[in-house]
């Protein structure tokens, strides 16, 4: 290659992509996309009684392609996800689409039949500023990597991409008013879980969806508005209530940045405590003392108004 060619070739920029599902690019903030490439297993085999061994390549895996993204835009991802969670998974076709510093697609990673593996949602805090991204992990059944077009990208606009922050929430549960209080939501992951089948001469086995595996939920609320909380850790942990008379239902609701309005909600069923304790102290600590709680949830539904509440 010659000098000019060097000076002259456009280069890759790793902040410039675009996502593109069931042909239909993205119109949803994508803060990071990682994976979906191919690998071999390894076979290392023993041979004899000597100190030799055999390593052969086996069958072929494709690691999950990993997205962080916003919510504005984000209808079709989320309605993805809804489906998972009713045990009605759909699967999705689509490519990521690499381009160089002028936004011009170089380098195509197409992927078919993809089944979302886990959903997870940030660590919520009523104190933090940063902007809200829901991360997919998702596997295709196949994929295949082609030359790009040179045409420009469409994907990945920052538009409203701080329309959810990590402070929008509000934690429902029956009974217990006082939970809106909750300052602090743990991280939680909702899985899929699944088996894969090589039939054959097929290069790639095929994905079988099997159970869904729903998180439980910890948080943290001030003492000060603990009181039924406490009362419900008495009645269900110490004195034994049964299940049925003591789960409730509830939700996690996520609002806009001036809390007026629900973007979408976490409808929570079959909730039970798992345990309730007061953080830890420190002497000469002004710090608001806070209970600590840990729910555990029978399932979960994605729900929003219209069209799961947002804006194309």
């Amino acid at each position: 290659m010659s000098i000019r060619d060097l000076l002259t070739k456009d280069s890759y920029t790793a902040g410039h992509f675009e996502l593109i599902i069931d042909g239909t690019p993205t119109t949803a903030y994508l803060k990071t996309i990682d994976g979906g490439w191919a690998k071999h297993s390894l076979v290392d085999e023993p041979i004899g009684p000597n100190n030799l061994r055999v390593k052969h390549a086996s069958v072929v895996e494709i690691d999950p392609i990993t997205f962080e993204f916003g919510l504005s835009g984000a209808n079709s991802v989320l309605k993805w996800i809804q489906d998972s969670w009713k045990k009605n998974p759909s699967r999705r076709c689509g490519q990521i689409t690499h381009g160089d510093f002028n936004n011009h697609s170089k380098f195509e990673h197409h992927f078919s039949d993809a089944l979302i593996l886990e959903t997870t949602f940030p660590a919520l805090d009523g104190a933090s500023k940063d902007a809200a991204y829901i991360k997919v992990k998702c596997l295709p059944e196949g994929i295949k990597m082609v030359k790009g077009d040179g045409k420009s990208l469409q994907g990945n606009s920052s538009r409203k991409q701080k329309m959810w922050l990590c402070s929008g929430f509000r934690l429902n549960i029956d009974g217990i008013d006082e939970m809106k209080f909750c300052n602090k939501i743990e991280s939680f992951t909702i899985k899929q879980g699944f088996k894969k089948l090589d039939t054959g001469m097929d290069r790639f086995g095929e994905i079988i969806p099997t159970k869904i595996e729903f998180p439980n939920i910890s948080g943290t609320i001030s003492m000060a508005y603990a009181d039924k909380l406490l009362q419900w850790h008495n009645d269900y942990i110490m004195m034994g209530k049964s299940d049925k008379d003591a789960q409730r239902s509830g939700s996690i609701e996520f609002l806009s940045p001036d809390r007026t309005k629900t973007l979408f909600r976490i409808n929570l069923k079959e909730v039970g405590l798992l345990s309730t304790n007061v953080v830890s102290s420190t002497a000469n600590q002004d710090a608001i003392k806070r209970a600590k709680f840990d729910l555990y949830v029978g399932h979960m539904e994605l729900d929003g108004d219209g069209s799961l509440g947002f804006d194309s």
